[in-house]
Order: structure tokens, then sequence, then C-alpha cells
């Protein structure tokens, strides 16, 4: 017996001392891809030595002696640091991710070759100037420069991701990041699915008036009655068709539900408002989560002079941040620049379709998805006059397209043609705001508002391609339309000068947080679905509670966490409810919802994570407009899982008959919104007290609002996924300034999931106590200690340094790499 007990522990300990061996191994192997940051290393491809200095924070200072030089740095840099993020982005917009991953994105991939993009990008290359030109081909050699030393050193491919998805990595070519901005654009574009979900929603209601309720225009807004959608296609909707798989829900998929479409803060501050009397501007574009986060922070030294800021992997621009006498900042302008149209085919050839002068074919193009362990599966890509035809499960088309038609889509992205990326180097290189606003002259898409400041001025323009529409389009772009009809189709692109833009206001400070920034008829409307109508109210609260600004108090207001639409909608939708009745018995509902209205009535609106007032608050919100819509829409509804501050106050300030909303149809009684307020309340605390317990004074809004950095394709792996994801307890919310967009889905309905990735403030008396971050950090190795080492200091509201002087970033480096020409 005493042998066999030996036998047994020699065994055991085998094993451990297996696994341990194993695990080191495992180790030694996903470690070689870690970058040295202080090397020597001889390249071909450039001119003269580049050295890249990286700060304490990780961040390149890239130094060449010409501008291809630099950029061939910083393509280096960011193939040594985001490889993997990389090659998916440049997969993605290729709709090649079914090679690596197989059957489970071939929808993804599906979707995107319809687009064409990378075809498009491709045929960009030549419009771009000689400078970017330039620029993109040494910014390719610096990125191929890093794969091949890979492949001569044994470097572990690169990335430990290539150990589990390994496929061949193709070099780097200019349409790779041409392609990677129009990647862009899809997660940023919301007009698609708005349009969708408005003829959705059209046909699914029994009384047209209330459409205008659940999808309401922004304040300000004015428009003619828009027709039903039944009436502009009678037969839509009437054919049962099967429910489509969700792409948007999948990791990798670019497409996004209208609820999470890019959204961000810019503000700035003249001479005249700052304290310090310099320009002051600060921004923080909002994007999904990940880990790493999309954006990489990059310091170029051009022949004009250093540029610093956030850049994205795989492009060489710096995207939002400064050079010594400009800074611009970046926000969603929601420019209205997609329309689906629904175009009829011929009866007696499905492979033509109807256009104003008559049946015309299809351009068409065969296309082959490559699958990993499965058969590959062949493409008939399909074009009209209008844009490509897109499927029937994209955004659940197929619901709102009558038989015998298909769906196209124009959309200013899929210009072949795009000098987006020679409008960013103009940017780059601009020295003042004039300059810059030039420079945003060719740009394409996606739309943005660029805010900008130099010394002595401060301006906002919308940039980006605006379609020309006709004064009699059916549906102004806000549901499909026929593709047919001349008047419904772009007549070109609007001049720049239609873009709407703002210099120097009187009062000295100017933004954009999503709002509505004009108020213009159609086609002039620059848009009618905007990305923020509660945050602007807050920040213009803020600024205006101070005379003069500092770098300090446009800190503040990036990380103030009180909600606008908390303070306006309790005491509506509570208004019969604070303080009535006695007492209730401990221990029932009753005395559970007095608890939580007496909670709610001396809170402050602040998304505090430490409070339990937001978490009863946002479930309350999200129980209301539930039973709202709920027997109106039916499963429709889950569309709408975000509550629209907007709907709700129309229900309950009873605009224009919109309390209708409030009586359950199917029941006998009429209830009151007053009523539905109350039970939802209840169906909250019953949520609440089943998932967190019912001590409500102990709840704790941060437990349900973890922002969620997840590695997009580790980040569901057992085990692995404690070491590749970042979750963090954070305050904010939907309409807080700073903005943590909850998921909304059931299993964890708030989730922080969408927010500010980067982060920057900008002060032009001293540029160099600028500051910047990014929500996780530089690599994008999980063992490196840059992967996450900014990401508790951005969930507590701290920066770092955002300097241009190139002796504090040697001061204090953790490594210094010096490419060399090969002689």
């Amino acid at each position: 017996m005493a042998g066999l007990f030996r036998w047994l522990l020699r065994i055991a300990g085998g094993m451990i001392v297996l696994a341990l061996v194993a695990v080191l191994a495992l180790y030694f192997l996903l470690s070689r891809s870690l970058p040295d940051y202080d090397k020597t290393l001889a390249v071909e491809g450039i001119t003269a030595p580049v050295e890249i200095v990286r700060d304490n924070a990780n961040v390149p200072h890239v130094f060449g002696q010409s501008d291809a030089d630099t950029f061939y740095g910083l393509g280096y840099a960011h193939a040594q640091d985001r490889l993997w993020q990389m090659v998916m982005l440049r997969r993605t917009v290729q709709g090649r991710l079914s090679e690596v991953f197989g059957p489970r994105t071939v929808a993804i991939d599906k979707t995107l070759r319809r687009f064409g993009l990378y075809r498009l990008a491709r045929e960009s290359v030549a419009d771009q100037d000689d400078q970017t030109r330039a620029a993109l081909d040494a910014y390719a050699a610096g990125v191929n420069a890093r794969l091949s030393e890979i492949n001569t050193e044994a470097l572990g491919r690169g990335a430990p991701e290539m150990f589990v998805f390994n496929a061949p990595v193709a070099p780097w070519q200019p349409a790779d990041s041409i392609a990677i901005i129009k990647l862009m654009a899809v997660q940023l574009s919301a007009h698609l699915s708005n349009e969708v979900l408005h003829a959705r929603t059209s046909l699914a209601l029994d009384v047209p008036e209330r459409l205008d309720d659940i999808m309401p225009l922004a304040p300000g807004s004015g428009i003619a009655a828009l027709p039903e959608y039944a009436a502009i296609f009678p037969e839509a909707g009437k054919t049962r068709v099967a429910q489509a798989p969700d792409i948007t829900a999948h990791p990798l998929s670019p497409f996004r539900k209208p609820a999470f479409a890019g959204a961000s803060n810019a503000w700035a501050a003249s001479p005249d408002r700052s304290a310090s009397g310099g320009t002051l501007l600060a921004n923080d574009p909002h994007l999904g989560f990940s880990a790493p986060a999309i954006w990489y922070l990059a310091r170029l030294e051009l022949e004009t002079g250093g540029v610093i800021g956030g850049t994205i992997p795989g492009v060489p621009l710096v995207m939002t941040g400064r050079s010594a006498s400009l800074g611009w900042g970046i926000t969603s302008s929601y420019m209205d620049d997609q329309d689906l149209y629904i175009e009829k085919l011929n009866p007696e050839n499905p492979q033509e379709y109807l256009t104003p002068e008559g049946y015309k074919p299809f351009r068409t193009e065969r296309s082959i998805i490559r699958i990993k362990d499965a058969d590959p599966v062949t493409l008939t890509l399909r074009w009209t006059e209008n844009g490509p035809v897109l499927p029937g499960s994209h955004y659940d088309l197929a619901e709102v397209t009558p038989p015998g038609h298909v769906a196209s889509l124009a959309w200013t992205a899929l210009s072949p043609r795009d000098t987006t990326v020679t409008s960013g180097m103009g940017l780059m290189r601009a020295t003042s705001v004039d300059e810059a606003i030039e420079a945003g002259r060719l740009y394409i898409a996606p739309s943005q508002n660029l805010t900008l400041v130099d010394e002595n001025h401060v301006a906002m323009k919308t940039i980006g391609a605006m379609p020309r529409r006709h004064a009699q389009h059916e549906s102004q772009g806000r549901m499909p339309s026929r593709g047919w009809i001349r008047e419904n189709r772009w007549q070109g692109v609007s001049p720049f000068s239609a873009n709407p833009g703002f210099r120097d206001p009187a009062g000295g400070l100017l933004g954009n947080t999503n709002n509505k920034t004009v108020d213009r008829p159609f086609p002039l409307h620059v848009s009618y679905l905007w990305g923020d109508t509660q945050r602007v109210f807050r920040w213009r609260r803020l600024m205006q509670s101070r005379e003069v600004h500092t770098r300090d108090s446009f800190i503040e207001a990036q990380l103030d966490t009180v909600s606008f639409t908390a303070r306006s909608l309790l005491p509506l939708i509570g208004a019969d409810l604070w303080f009535t009745g006695e007492a209730a018995p401990e221990g029932t509902p009753e005395r559970q919802r007095q608890r939580a209205l007496e909670l709610l009535a001396e809170w402050n609106g602040e998304m505090n994570e430490h409070l339990p007032e937001p978490l009863i608050y946002a479930a309350w919100l999200r129980a209301l407009q539930d039973r709202l819509i709920r027997d109106d829409l039916g499963p429709l509804a889950d569309e709408f899982n975000h509550p629209d501050p907007l709907f709700i106050e129309r229900v309950f300030r009873q605009k224009d008959g919109a309390e209708a909303w409030c009586d359950v149809k199917q029941s006998s009684p009429i209830e009151t919104c007053t009523d539905i307020a109350r039970m939802a309340l209840d169906d909250a605390l019953v949520w609440i007290n089943e998932r967190y317990g019912m001590a409500l004074e102990s709840l704790r809004w941060g437990d349900a609002h973890q922002a969620t950095h997840d590695h997009q394709v580790l980040g569901e792996v057992p085990v692995l996924r404690y070491f590749v994801n970042i979750r963090q307890s954070t305050s904010g919310g939907d309409n807080t300034l700073m903005r943590g967009r909850t998921s909304g889905q059931e299993a964890d309905p708030f989730q922080n999931v969408h927010g500010a990735g980067y982060r920057g403030v900008y002060d032009f008396a001293d540029p160099d106590s600028s500051v910047f971050i990014t929500s996780t950090g530089q690599s994008g190795h999980f063992l490196s200690r840059h992967y996450d080492d900014m990401a508790q200091l951005w969930r507590r509201g701290e920066y770092i340094p955002m300097s241009l002087d190139p002796e504090l970033a040697r001061a204090a480096s953790v490594g210094v790499t010096v490419l060399e020409p090969v002689e």
C-alpha cells in the first residue's frame, strides 16, 4: 500500500512538473513576440537613421530626417505594438475573416464583400497627392520591415494570437490604410440601420402619428409630414420572413446598431475666455471598447514641425491631437451620408432593375470567400447606379423589401476617389485654423465635426462629402425610397461651403456633443438624426458657469458625470409618486418603492459609480420604456433597448396625444402614465432585488456599469479571458459628458461598452502642459506591462503629459530604437 502511494505521489509530481514545463514553454513562445524597444536595426527603405524614443508611458516619439522616414518609423512602431489588431482590421474590411475563424464569420464577410470597400480603397490610391502617396508607401515599408524582422529573427509570429489563429500575413499595402478609414466609416454610420428601423416601426404601428413619438426629431427641427412606408411600398411587411442572425452582436463585426454609432465631445475656448490667455481645446472621441483600444498615442517629427495625439494602427495619421501651433479634435457629425433604395426587378428578367430610363442590367462580379475547415462560398455581387445591392439579412432589410425588389445603398464612403487620407495629411501640416479648414475640403468619409484652435482663433467645420438631394425626395432620406424615381436619387455632392461652420463666436466658446448644429430646411438640413439631445445642456451649463476657463476646468467638464436627463425626467415621471400615502409595512413591495423614491428625491443626478441612485434610476427608465412600447410594437420593442429621453418626455408631457402610449391595449382598464410609472418602478426593483439584493442603500452603480475592454477573439476563452480582458467599475452613463454607453442587452443591460477611448486637453498658453490618455495601454500584447498600464489612470480620470519636448521623452524612456539604412 505504501508503495502504491509512493507511485501515485511520483505520478502526481511528474504531472505537475510537466504542467510547469508546458506553461514555461508556452510563456517562452508567447513572450518571443514581446518587442524589444532598445535596439539598433538595419532596414531597407529609409534614407537616413530614424530614431523611435519611447517615453515612460511607451508613447513612441518618431524622429526622421524626412517625412517619409518618419512615417516609416510610425509604421514600424504600429507593427511592433499592434500587429494583430492591424491584421484583423485589414481582414475585416477585405471580407476575409472566415479564412481564420471559419463559418462563424461568413455572414460578416458576405456583407462586407458586397460593400466592396477594399476594391474602392485600391482605386483611391491614385487619387492621393504626391506627398500622401509617399507617406503611405513609407508607412507600408515600415510595417513590412517589422514583418521581415519577425520572420528573420523568429519573433513568435509577431503576436500571441498568431499561435492560436495561424494564418499567413501578407505585406502591408498603401490601400490597406485607406481601407481602414473606410472601415471606420462603417463603424460610425447610423443612417442605414435607422432608415430600416424607421420603416419597420412605421409598418408595426396601428396609429401612424405615434411614429413621431418613438422616433422623435431633435428639438427645433421642422419637417413636412412624411408618407407612411406602407403607402410607398404597399406589399412591404406582408410576406413573413425568417429572422436573420444579428451580426451586430458579433465581437468581430464592424456593424453597429444606431445606439452605438460614433459619439464624441469637443469644445474650445478663445483667448479672452481662457485664464491663461491662450486657446484651449478638449476632445474625447467615443467608440466601442476593446482590448487593446483602437487608439494608439504617437508623436511624429515632420518637416513642418512635431505633431502628437491619437492614431489608429494601420493609418499614418494623427486623427486627433496638436502641433506647436494648431490643435484639432473630432466628433461624429451625424451627417446623413447614406440613403437606402428599394430597386424594382424586371419581372421578365431578374438580372435587370428599373431606372428612370427603363430597365438596366446590374453590374455584377463574382467573389469567392474561403472558409477555414469548410468549402468556399461563391457570391455574385451586384451594383446598381445607386450603389451595391445588400442582403435581406442586413439590419433585417427583408422585412421592408417587397417581393420582386432588392435594396441598394448610396453612401459617400463608397467613393472610388476617396481623398480622406490626403486631407488628414494636410491637417497635420496645417499651422492655422484657415489652413486646417482648407485641408478639410478633400475629406470624404466618415463625416466629422472638426474643432480647431490655433494661437488666436477657434473654429468648427463639418467635413465630409454631403449628398445633394432633390427637394422632392419622397422620404427625405429618413426611410428607404424608390430607386427608380429620379427625384429620390442623389444629385451629386454639395459644395464644401454648404457644410456647417463656425468661427470665433462672440461668446468665445464653441463645442459639440454630437448635438444638432444647424436648423436648416431639407435638403440642406445635414441630418434628421443626431447623436445627442441631452449632454449638450450640461456642457452649456458648465461652460457658462465660469467667466474664464483653464485646462483643469476643461478636464473637469470632460469627466463630469451629472445627468441632465435624470434631473429633468425624474420630476416628470415621478410627479404623482413622491411622498404619497403613509409609510408602508417593512418587507412589502410598497415599502421598497417608497425607499427607492426617497433615495431618488435626495439625489442630484450624479452618475457616480459608488452610489445606489444611478442604478435605481437607470433600471426604472429601462422598465418604463419597455412597458410603454411593448404592447404596441411587440418583438420590435427589443430594438429600442435604450430609453429615449425625448420619447419619455413627450409621453409624460402629453404632447400631441403621446400619452396614448401609457394605455395597455390588451387590458380592459385605461392605464394612466402614473400607473405605468409605478408599475415600471416595481419591475425595476424586482429586477434589482433578484440581481443585487434588497438592500437598496448598499447598491453600487459601478457594479452594473463595468467598462468592458474585452479582447475581440480571446475574450471569451475560459481562463485566458482573465488575462486579456480589462474590466473596471466606472461612473457616467448614457447621457453624461463622461459618457459610458450601456449595452442594453438583457443579460447585463448596464455594462459600459462604448465611450471615450481617448481623452485629450490642449492648452496653447503652455502647449507642453497639454495632456492625453487612452483607455487601455499602448501594447496589444497581453504579456506586456503596457497592455493595461493606462487603464486605471483612465478610470480615475488621470492623464499623461502630451509634450513635444524631445528631451522630456528621453528623460525616462523605456527604450530607444534606431533604424539605420542598409549600406
